[in-house]
């Protein structure tokens, strides 16, 4: 237990990247000093690391319900995202389509490539998320034609955790004889996934997402999908991934996603109990807002802003408490720009710049909670003190948007 007035260090932005386990670690020290053979080498160094490889393949593959031969190991999200809908844009050019269809608040692993295939001729229609962040199915019925190459649509998202129906999205593309792709770096690990059953054609994963290690990842292709290769020199992946594989990477992978699914409903019924119990109290600040749809998110992500403060400082006065959050996508985090996923619900530039992300697991605990609950509102009221926007809001000389 904490002595009264010592101040705690809480690792609230699991969105961000989660800490390994103890077992992820012992699995990354075996396979880099025991199993160190390259997977492509006959004798037998190798071809021990190559069942290794193997095996983690046929776990992985069986958590997303996929057969093993449907799975490519990559470095991570945004190179699955990359080769993904590269390779179905290229596909599709071969049978006159040039259209693609997302969402407005996807990653930018996705919205960057998409921003390149633009310039290149293809059609790109960025379907709404409205202000509670979900994706609506007519609109995807709407927006698809016989032009459509690709669907891209992510599983949940990154910053306000919202959940989107996936299964029915996966329908329509599956009516219309389109490929269904989804970013699903944010939900493997969190929420039970089966491609088969939701009509996902195509998925990307990451390690670090779910207690893993960084730098690997993996990327599910439906059996018939032809992919690209965005990396040449060797025939690793089934000729679609040169390069070496990293065995002790995969291997921990593997190790991390078994223990991340053991007792899955459990955990997300716990991290859910410890969201809410913060969203309660810190929804009692005045003039906060939390974001997003409240009934069908992430059990971990509590996304809420703040009028008339600065995320920036914000952060920083919660990291002087000993709290680490952030205010939205980690891979943005040195852009002073609002997020574009809260301005995609429609939030004002001026509300989206207050936001904070607090990103839970099942490693955190209620005492922490706690802490949070007692220290956020003080780093709010300091701010608003030191602020002249508040200071308008306050003497009626601006408006309150929340």
């Amino acid at each position: 237990m904490q002595s009264k007035g010592e101040t705690m260090k809480i690792y609230a932005d699991n969105a961000a990247t989660t800490k390994p386990t103890k077992k992820v670690i012992e699995t990354l020290m075996h396979y880099t000093e025991q199993v160190f053979g390259n997977p492509s080498s006959l004798y037998t160094t190798g071809q021990i690391a190559k069942d290794a490889l193997e095996d983690a393949r046929e776990r992985i593959a069986k958590h997303i319900g996929c057969m093993p031969n449907e799975l490519y190991f990559t470095s991570g999200g945004s190179e699955s995202d990359n080769q993904a809908i590269m390779s179905a844009a290229q596909n599709g050019l071969k049978n006159g389509k040039n259209k693609i269809i997302s969402s407005t608040f996807e990653h930018h692993a996705v919205l960057h490539v998409l921003e390149n295939l633009g310039k290149q001729g293809f059609e790109i229609v960025l379907l709404p998320v409205y202000e509670d962040g979900i994706v609506r199915v007519e609109d995807l019925e709407n927006a698809i034609d016989d032009k459509t190459a690709l669907v891209t649509i992510m599983t949940a998202n990154n910053e306000i955790g919202t959940i989107q129906p996936i299964k029915q999205l996966g329908e329509v593309c599956k009516r219309h004889n389109v490929v269904f792709h989804t970013d699903a770096v944010q939900a493997v690990g969190h929420l039970p996934i089966n491609v088969k059953e939701q009509n996902i054609d195509m998925l990307s994963l990451s390690a670090h997402k779910f207690h893993g290690p960084k730098g690997i990842g993996a990327l599910y292709v439906k059996k018939g999908i032809s992919l690209q290769s965005l990396i040449g020199g060797g025939a690793q992946e089934r000729r679609k991934r040169a390069g070496t594989e990293n065995v002790p990477g995969i291997m921990a992978m593997a190790a991390a996603l078994d223990e991340a699914l053991e007792n899955l409903d459990n955990k997300m019924a716990y991290v859910a109990n410890l969201r809410d119990s913060l969203q309660k109290e810190l929804s009692k600040i005045p003039y906060s807002k939390v974001n997003g749809n409240l009934d069908n998110r992430l059990p971990g992500i509590l996304n809420i802003c703040f009028e008339g403060v600065e995320g920036e400082a914000m952060l920083l006065y919660t990291d002087d408490a000993g709290i680490s959050v952030s205010s939205g996508s980690a891979c943005t985090s040195g852009d002073l720009d609002p997020s574009h996923v809260l301005l995609a619900i429609g939030l004002p530039h001026e509300i989206a710049h207050g936001s904070m992300r607090i990103s839970l697991c099942d490693k955190n605990t209620m005492e922490e909670i706690e802490y949070i609950a007692q220290n956020v509102p003080k780093v709010i009221e300091r701010l608003r003190i030191m602020s002249p926007i508040w200071k308008d809001l306050q003497e009626g000389k601006k408006e309150h948007v929340i």
